[in-house]
C-alpha cells in the first residue's frame, strides 16, 4: 500500500510540473506540439490534438429507447420499434377501439421500475399491453384512448409520459418527453405523467352507455404479501368510489391522489371493466411481423441450446450451462431471458420449476434445460433433455423416446382444420403417454399419469408474455396466428409402483408451434430433438 501511494504521489507531482511548463521533460518532435514564450521568458509547450469523427455520432441517444437516428443497427428508418412499423401499432389500437364499441375509453398504465434492494433496480421491462398498443418503452407512462368517430382515426390517442428533466438526463439519459410522444409515437396529445391525477377524474366520469376499460401496472409478484401498492383504507376507498357514482361530483376527489389508487377504486366499481380480456383477444392472433420476431427468438434460443449440449461435461455446474445459454442469446441479439431458466441435472428434473441451478453434473445424469430468450419483446420457450455423457443409456433412451413420440403426435394435431383446443390436446397427450409408458414396462392404473408422472398441463399460449394471454379459455378453438407451446414430460419418482431403472429420471421436450393454414409450424425446429441429433450435439458433431 505504501509503495502504491508513493507512486501515486509522484504522478501527481509530475502532472503539476507539466502544468507549470517545465521544459526539461522530453517532448515529441513530429509536429504534435507547439511552443510560445511566457512573460517570464520560459517556453510553454501546448499539445495539438486530432479530433476523432465517430461513425456512430448519436451518443448519448436523444430519446429513452432505440430510434433510427441513434440505433440504425436495431431500428430501420421505416420502423417505430425494432421490427415493427408505426402502422402496425396504429392498426392494433384501431382494432381494440372498434371491438369496444361506441363511447368507449381505455386507460392503460405502463410498467414501473422494480427494485432489487434499497435503491438498486432491475433492468426495466415495459408492461406488455401498454407496449403492444404504443411501442413506448419508458417507465411510469399511461395510455388513454377515447372513442372519437369524427376524427380521421376514429379515436383520440393521448400519452402521459415522463417529462424531460436535465437532472435525470445527466444520471439516466434523455427521454422522449411530451414532444417525442407526439412527434415520434404519434399521439394526438401528450402530457407530463405528473399531471395524470388531475386528468383522471374527468376521464373516469361515466356517461350513460359509455364503457371504460382500465389496467393497473403489472404486479411484482403473485404473492398477496408483495403487491406494489397498499390498497386504500375502507374509509378512503369509499370516498374514492364516490367518483363513480352518477350522483357524485368529481371535484370531491383529491387531485393529488396517486393514479393507481384512482384506477384501483375505479376497477372496484361496476362502471369500469378490466382491459385484459379485450386486448388479449387481439394479441392472441400474431401478425406476420410478430411471427417473424418469434421465429428469430426461437432461432437464437435453439442455437444456445445446441451450444449448451456441447459444453456439458461431468463435474461442470448447472450454473455454467445457464451462463453459457444467456451469453449465446445476448451476443446473438436477444435483450434478456424470457424467464429464469431451469437447468436441472439428474433427479433435480423431478422438480418442475427447478431454478436454483447450483448442483454439479454427474457422468450418468440427464440434464433438463427449460430456457428461452426474449427478442424485441417476444418470448421463446424451449425445453430439451440430453445426456451429460453424450450418449443415452438404455432406460434413458426408452423413456426419452416415449416422451418424444407423444410430443410429435401432439404437434401433428395442431391444425386449424381440426377445431382443436388446448384442453383436447392435453387430454390427447395423457392418453399418448399412457400407451407409450405401458410399452416400456410401466404397469399403470387410472390417474397415475396425470396425478404423478405428468402433473402439468401440455400447453400455453406464447407471445410477448411467456404465458401469453392467460384470460383466454383453454376450451377455445385454436385459430390461425395462435402460437402455443407443446411440452409433455414424464417425471419418475423413487416409487416402487414404477420400474426401478427409470427412478429419478425427468424428461420434458418442449417446442413452440404456430398454427398456420398450411399446418403446424415449429418455430424451434433447429433445437436438437431427435436422439441422433441430441447425441451429435453433445459430442460436438452438430453445430
Amino acid at each position: 500500500m505504501k509503495g502504491s501511494s508513493f507512486k501515486y504521489a509522484l504522478r501527481q507531482r509530475s502532472s503539476v510540473r507539466l502544468s507549470r511548463g517545465i521544459s526539461s521533460i522530453p517532448r515529441p518532435s513530429k509536429g504534435s506540439s507547439s511552443s510560445s514564450s511566457s512573460p517570464s521568458g520560459s517556453v510553454v509547450h501546448s499539445r495539438q490534438y486530432s479530433i476523432f469523427n465517430s461513425p456512430h455520432p448519436s451518443k448519448p441517444p436523444l430519446y429513452g429507447q432505440p430510434h433510427p437516428s441513434s440505433h440504425p443497427h436495431l431500428v430501420k428508418s421505416t420502423e417505430l420499434t425494432p421490427g415493427i412499423p408505426a402502422e402496425e401499432y396504429e392498426s392494433r389500437r384501431k382494432k381494440l377501439m372498434d371491438s369496444l364499441g361506441e363511447g368507449s375509453k381505455v386507460i392503460c398504465m405502463g410498467g414501473t421500475v422494480r427494485l432489487m434492494s434499497q435503491s438498486i433496480f432491475y433492468r426495466f421491462r415495459q408492461s406488455t399491453d401498454f407496449y403492444y398498443l404504443t411501442g413506448f418503452n419508458e417507465p411510469d407512462s399511461t395510455l388513454i384512448l377515447e372513442y372519437a368517430p369524427s376524427t380521421s382515426r376514429g379515436y383520440k390517442y393521448t400519452l402521459f409520459v415522463p417529462p424531460k428533466d436535465s437532472h435525470d438526463a445527466l444520471w439516466e439519459g434523455e427521454r422522449a418527453g411530451v414532444e417525442g410522444a407526439i412527434n415520434i409515437f404519434g399521439a394526438d396529445e401528450a402530457h407530463p405523467n405528473t399531471s395524470l391525477s388531475s386528468f383522471l377524474p374527468s376521464l373516469l366520469s361515466v356517461s350513460p352507455g359509455q364503457s371504460i376499460y382500465a389496467s393497473l401496472p403489472p404486479k411484482p409478484s403473485p404473492s398477496a404479501s408483495s403487491q406494489p401498492f397498499q390498497p386504500p383504507s375502507p374509509r378512503r376507498r369509499s370516498s374514492l368510489l364516490k367518483l363513480f357514482s352518477s350522483s357524485s361530483n368529481s371535484t370531491e376527489l383529491n387531485p393529488t391522489d396517486p393514479p393507481h389508487l384512482l384506477l384501483a377504486a375505479a376497477l372496484s366499481s361496476e362502471h369500469v371493466l378490466p382491459l385484459e380480456k379485450p386486448i388479449q383477444k387481439i394479441r392472441m392472433i400474431k401478425s406476420t411481423l410478430e411471427l417473424k420476431m418469434m421465429k428469430q427468438a426461437a432461432e437464437i434460443s435453439s442455437h444456445a441450446h445446441t451450444k449448451v449440449m456441447r459444453m456439458a461435461k461431468p463435474n461442470s455446474k448447472e450454473r455454467d450451462l445457464e451462463a453459457l445459454f444467456e451469453y449465446e442469446c445476448i451476443v446473438n441479439g436477444a435483450e434478456r431471458q424470457a424467464y429464469v431458466p431451469v437447468v436441472a441435472s439428474g433427479a433435480n428434473a423431478l422438480v418442475i420449476h427447478y431454478t436454483r441451478n447450483d448442483c454439479v453434473l454427474d457422468q450418468n445424469d440427464l440434464v433438463l434445460i427449460d430456457a428461452g430468450c426474449e427478442y424485441n419483446m417476444y418470448c421463446s420457450d424451449i425445453t430439451r433433455t440430453f445426456p451429460v455423457s453424450g450418449q443415452f443409456s438404455d432406460p434413458q433412451r426408452d423413456l426419452y423416446t416415449a416422451v418424444l413420440n407423444a410430443q410429435k403426435e401432439c404437434i401433428r394435431r395442431c391444425t386449424i382444420e381440426g377445431d382443436v383446443t388446448l384442453s383436447e390436446l392435453h387430454r390427447a397427450s395423457c392418453g399418448l403417454l399412457l400407451e407409450e409408458l405401458r410399452q416400456i414396462g410401466f404397469k399403470l392404473t387410472v390417474g397415475d399419469v396425470e396425478r404423478t408422472l405428468y402433473p402439468h398441463f401440455l400447453s400455453h399460449h406464447l407471445g410477448s408474455d411467456l404465458h401469453d394471454c392467460p384470460t383466454r379459455d383453454r376450451s377455445a378453438t385454436l385459430v390461425e396466428g395462435n402460437v402455443i407451446s407443446v411440452e409433455p414430460g414424464i417425471y419418475v419418482p423413487y416409487d416402487n409402483r414404477f420400474p426401478k431403472h427409470f427412478h429419478g429420471l425427468g424428461i420434458r421436450i418442449e417446442d413452440e408451434v404456430a398454427l398456420t393454414k398450411d399446418g403446424p409450424l415449429v418455430l424451434s425446429a433447429n433445437a436438437p430433438k431427435e436422439i441422433k441429433d441430441v447425441e451429435g450435439a453433445c459430442q460436438g458433431l452438430l453445430e
